[in-house]
């Protein structure tokens, strides 16, 4: 902490510096690698506080490295579980047969990768790392009027559509043409 605090007051930003220690508890057999990020963050009007985190590891990668990109990732994976349960109700299993709830699971399942797909193609506009029930919410429950021909699909977007930037280029993304 005493390094991150030194760049943090020296650069007036918020500073993290990544190192690893060998640590046993008294609890353990042997000693573990423990991986260590001290922080210092800077926020506008306020005093800087320190925030560090401890990771227990046996990988062999760098400090920053699994910090960074492994643990931080689990965090992410975890975020998309959430949004399973509270965006895409996965729990909703309350049919009396078991073949309803497994369907019921099963298309909320398609559901959310085909939400996340979207948001893969939304790279670039403001709803990039949005939540799903945003998404759902915002770009999928939306009144069109849709003419159909032969040849192709047109949807005719209100005039006052939120977000329709985000919209125009995800459906781009996804193969439409403008027009």
């Amino acid at each position: 902490m005493t390094t991150a605090r030194a760049q943090s007051a020296a650069s007036g930003q918020t500073e993290h510096v990544y190192t690893d220690v060998s640590y046993a508890a008294a609890s353990w057999v042997a000693p573990r690698r423990v991986i260590i990020k001290a922080e210092v963050v800077h926020l506008a009007g306020r005093e800087p506080q320190d925030n560090p985190r401890f990771v227990v590891t046996n990988l062999r990668q760098t400090p920053r490295f699994l910090y960074k990109r492994v643990y931080c990732a689990r965090g992410d994976i975890e975020n998309r579980i959430k949004e399973l349960h509270d965006g895409l109700q996965i729990g909703r299993t309350n049919c009396c047969r078991f073949w309803a709830n497994q369907l019921r699971v099963l298309l909320t399942a398609a559901a959310s990768v085909l939400l996340q797909e979207l948001r893969l193609r939304a790279a670039g506009t403001a709803c990039a790392r949005t939540q799903v029930t945003w998404l759902r919410d915002r770009l999928l429950k939306l009144g069109v009027h849709v003419v159909a021909s032969v040849r192709r699909i047109v949807l005719h977007l209100p005039t006052a559509t939120p977000d329709l930037d985000a919209w125009r280029h995800i459906a781009c993304a996804l193969g439409a043409r403008p027009g």
